[in-house]
């Protein structure tokens, strides 16, 4: 066999062109660094964008080098058509893929403009949008992307027709199964665009108090006060309530409730909590107020109101000034602390015996004893008179 014939044979044909896909990933291997770092120089939107694109250009020069290759070729026609079916369905897929690594490049470079801080709001607005319908554009990238490149199979195309010729049954049953996600999908469009919820948001979801810190396609992720993680689906924040702490602005009234004694000097607490507040860091000094909000038999309920710029700062003030207040009732006004009274009521018959001195042993045999002779010396009327004593 000469080496033409040889060249010609299937199985060198194949290798030829395995060959040559070979080549072309090692191409782009040895001119990726070089255009990266020239790229990493340049200034403008579009470097920046394109320094991104370096595994849609190994596709690309993949589908290059078959577009040249099987001309040269004397593949079989299976070959042929798969191969041709292959390029095809790359550049649909380097196509998707680029408008993929554009979308999220401009939202990244949108959102990274923004400021998150609790307080701006009209930036977290802003950067939930961006984020939000970047997951849903993704979403829909990949759909489109994914459908024209099933439709460039002969079966799945003659599959859609008659799909489409009877969307009775079929279309109620892919509806019913596919209603989770479009739920989602539909519920993140509505949070996109009337914002009930936004990053870094305070909520509380399912009793948790967190903050949003990632909004995705179907999802929530909320970050809870002891470093857990709370998944909600997008739905929940549409179909069922919870608070929002920051919607309208994050600053928040906190209170501290102390159970004290009815003697509580409650003008002197007034004093000293407006004078713990002036001292704290934490206060904005907006609300300082202490009323009495509730009374049993036992003790009086006090409450203090006060206010600070965010959630966390809030709960910080409450606890110092909890803590400061116990600290100087125990100092100044021990007696204004919880205790429990008793008073014990007696008759005066009872606290007269009490207090009577008990006779003395010999009075009272004295008197048991005068007793006994004058009942020996009173006459007795019955039967047998004669045998008591006599008066001399």
């Amino acid at each position: 066999m000469t080496f033409d014939q040889l060249i010609q044979t299937d199985a060198a044909q194949l290798l030829i062109l395995a060959l040559a896909v070979l080549a072309a990933v090692l191409l782009h291997r040895l001119i990726w660094r070089p255009l990266a770092l020239w790229l990493a120089r340049r200034e403008g939107l579009m470097w920046r964008m394109a320094s991104r694109l370096r595994r849609p250009l190994r596709l690309t020069l993949v589908v290059i080098a078959l577009a040249i290759t099987i001309p040269a070729l004397s593949l079989p026609g299976t070959w042929v058509e798969r191969t041709e079916h292959f390029a095809a369905a790359a550049i649909i897929v380097v196509i998707g893929w680029t408008v993929l690594i554009v979308t999220n490049y401009m939202t990244e470079r949108g959102i990274s403009r923004t400021s998150l801080e609790e307080e701006d709001y009209n930036a977290r607005s802003h950067a939930t949008q961006l984020r939000v319908l970047q997951k849903v554009a993704q979403i829909m990238i990949v759909l489109i992307t994914a459908g024209f490149v099933l439709f460039t199979f002969e079966s799945v195309r003659s599959y859609g027709v008659s799909l489409f010729a009877s969307a009775g049954a079929a279309g109620l049953v892919l509806g019913f199964a596919a209603r989770p996600v479009l739920a989602n999908l539909i519920a993140g469009i509505q949070i996109a665009m009337t914002q009930p919820i936004r990053l870094n948001d305070v909520v509380i979801v399912e009793n948790e108090w967190g903050v949003i810190e990632e909004i995705r396609a179907t999802y929530v992720i909320i970050r809870i006060w002891d470093l857990r993680r709370l998944v909600v689906p997008l739905s929940y924040f549409i179909e069922k309530p919870f608070q929002n702490w920051t919607r309208d602005s994050s600053t928040i009234i906190g209170s501290a409730i102390w159970h004290l004694d009815y003697t509580a000097p409650l003008g002197a607490m007034r004093h000293k909590l407006h004078e713990i507040l002036e001292g704290s860091e934490l206060w904005d000094g907006n609300v300082c107020v202490l009323q009495v909000v509730d009374t049993n038999q036992d003790s009086v309920q006090v409450r203090a109101l006060m206010s600070a710029r965010n959630a966390p700062r809030t709960w910080d003030l409450r606890c110092e000034v909890r803590e400061k207040m116990v600290v100087w009732l125990q100092e100044h006004y021990p007696g204004a602390l919880p205790r429990v009274r008793a008073e014990m009521h007696a008759s005066v018959r009872d606290t007269t015996e009490r207090r009577a001195p008990a006779p003395a042993p010999d009075q009272e045999f004295e008197e048991k004893g005068l007793s006994g002779l004058q009942d020996f010396d009173t006459p007795d009327t019955g039967p047998g008179d004669d045998q008591g004593p006599r008066k001399g």
